[in-house]
């Protein structure tokens, strides 16, 4: 759980050797020896080492992974071809074409975003199955704060998209150069109570054209890589 395998790497550094972190690691892997946890181990950096640090545009931040079985895969709110539509993604979704209207594919991978720029992170990055926000007091908030500074403290503008509590906590580590968008989470449990209607998509594309940054085709989920990603200097099929 010390390497990225891109320039991730380097940003994070300090946090890497920073003693809460060998705290979490330790934590972590105890509780993949001892119960089921999602995402697979080999995919908990997955979201980082599919984007470099200067690459980014949009960063979504979820809270915390998917925790039925088959479903995480280390990107926040996607899952793999041939998985059903998980209720929170099918929300996002429906927010995507009332927003922007578009009709939005069947398929749930979302590496197309990630291609693009988009970071789809959670505040905490794995989940005991069957027990959401399990691993929330781990310390993967402190890490992952370090993550939204990293982005943050950038000359370059960015979109910080944060659904739910865990994801709002963070709005107070990006300066105002940067366009901050909050809602509830789109969750079934709370996404009448502000999630629809948010318009976070095309809000995100307007700040991206104003910046002079080409915005994000949402409708294009899957993108190119077809269900591979880079990591640690490997490449891995899921």
């Amino acid at each position: 759980m010390n390497s990225i395998g891109n320039s991730w790497d380097n940003i994070l550094a300090d946090q890497f050797s920073a003693p809460y972190y060998a705290d979490l690691c330790e934590q972590v892997e105890e509780e993949y020896k001892k119960h089921t946890v999602f995402p697979p181990h080999e995919l908990i950096f997955r979201a980082l080492s599919m984007i470099d640090y200067n690459d980014v545009k949009v960063v979504i931040l979820g809270q915390d992974p998917y925790h039925g079985d088959g479903q995480a895969n280390g990107i926040a709110f996607a899952v793999n071809k041939g998985i059903p539509l998980p209720p929170s993604l099918v929300n996002i979704y429906k927010e995507i074409e009332d927003d922007i209207g578009v009709k939005m594919p069947q398929t749930g991978t979302l590496l197309g975003w990630e291609e693009q720029g988009v970071l789809l992170l959670n505040a905490t990055l794995t989940v005991r199955k069957a027990t959401p926000q399990s691993h929330s007091k781990l310390g993967w908030q402190q890490f992952t704060d370090a993550v939204t500074r990293a982005i943050a403290k950038r000359e370059k503008p960015a979109v910080f998209i944060l659904w739910g509590a865990g994801a709002g906590a963070k709005k107070d580590l990006i300066p105002a150069r940067h366009l901050v968008l909050m809602s509830p989470h789109p969750s079934p449990l709370s996404a009448s109570r502000g999630f629809f209607g948010c318009k976070h998509f095309s809000r995100a594309n307007a700040f991206l054209a104003e910046n002079g940054m080409t915005p994000i085709d949402w409708a294009n989920v899957d993108g190119g890589l077809a269900g591979y990603y880079r990591g640690g200097g490997k490449i891995y099929r899921v």
